[in-house]
């Protein structure tokens, strides 16, 4: 039987030539504070391309410059980010790999030297900044950034976007009863607390055609979180929007320690998989091709996210087609090394 981690997968108009993704990981890495891309972006990010991962998604690109985790992360808020994120997305595309940008706000886990905002006024920790709570204008605002961004994405050539609503940045503490305590539209009922992500992903899709994806946090480790059904629910709602698939995570809104272990969070993905009827992506202490093909091949998530195991080895899906003894192909100057 072929392997499934190397069966290609399509979404719309996009097809990935297999199921491994590079998982978007903050490189803070910036040359200056404004955003741009650094030299080292470019190896880096070519290099997983050329180690033959079907898709390589970039790190965390701030819509918004008070919506940077630091000074030195990647932005998308100007047209003047453009050029540099279309030379990342040539080398990329050399090697036959698809690309995909996480779009990202951080929200109260900013820090920075400008203002913090937040659904609500209240910080990360008791030594974090107080982040401001967010006005109907500001709301707005940051919608719109988040679809001008997709435009500049588009505009860069990326193939997929992914929307982070994930690790307690701010798509993830409008969703969550912890961060949000809003008593307008945007706060109160899981319903009202998705209309923020529901109004990103309709602006966007004005401007952007392509697959979609979306990255959640679907446990928040606290007994007065969300629960497991209000992120099916979520993920149901945005299977209606037209989102392609679910990134599954989790932690971030809240300080905490969740139990770390080998595919620690893949029945997050398996169970929204199943119970939202989307397709999923696992991720979380997946390091070996055996692994990644055990959770293709028993249908509990559709793509394989890698994160750590790729900083370890950008060749990470040649190791993984040695574990299953399957042949890929190689990058042409690589060929006398590859078997």
């Amino acid at each position: 039987m072929d392997a499934a981690l190397f069966s290609p997968i399509s979404f719309g108009n996009v097809t990935l030539k297999n199921r491994v993704v590079m998982s978007p990981m903050c490189m803070y890495s910036s040359v200056t504070e404004d955003g741009k891309v650094s030299p080292f972006h470019f190896a880096h990010y070519e290099s997983r391309a050329a180690g033959q991962a079907g898709l390589v998604m970039i790190e965390a690109t701030s819509v918004l410059p008070e919506g940077r985790i630091s000074p030195r992360d990647l932005g998308i808020w100007s047209d003047e980010h453009i050029k540099g994120l279309q030379q990342v997305n040539e080398g990329i595309h050399r090697h036959g790999a698809k690309s995909s940008i996480q779009l990202a706000h951080s929200g109260r886990k900013g820090i920075l030297e400008e203002d913090i905002f937040s659904p609500s006024a209240l910080p990360f920790k008791e030594d974090r900044k107080t982040p401001i709570e967010m006005s109907q204008e500001d709301i707005k605002r940051t919608i719109t950034a988040f679809q001008e961004a997709a435009q500049r994405a588009k505009d860069a050539h990326f193939d997929i976007i992914e929307l982070h609503g994930a690790h307690g940045y701010l798509i993830n503490q409008f969703l969550s009863p912890l961060t949000n305590k809003r008593t307008d539209q945007y706060g109160g009922t899981r319903e009202n607390r998705f209309l923020f992500l529901r109004e990103i992903i309709k602006a966007v899709q004005t401007v952007w055609n392509g697959p979609t994806f979306v990255r959640i946090s679907a446990n928040e480790y606290h007994e007065d979180g969300n629960t497991f059904d209000d992120f099916v629910y979520f993920a149901s709602e945005m299977k209606k929007l037209g989102i392609d698939l679910i990134d599954c995570s989790s932690g971030g809104v809240v300080p905490a320690r969740p139990p770390v272990f080998p595919g620690y969070q893949l029945r997050y993905a398996e169970g929204i998989k199943h119970k939202a009827h989307i397709a999923t992506g696992a991720v979380g202490m997946i390091t070996s091709g055996l692994q990644a093909e055990e959770i293709l091949q028993n249908n509990r998530a559709d793509l394989i996210f890698v994160a750590r195991a790729m900083l370890r080895n950008p060749y990470w899906a040649k190791a993984a087609a040695d574990d299953l003894r399957v042949e890929i192909p190689s990058p042409v100057p690589y060929e006398r090394g590859w078997k």
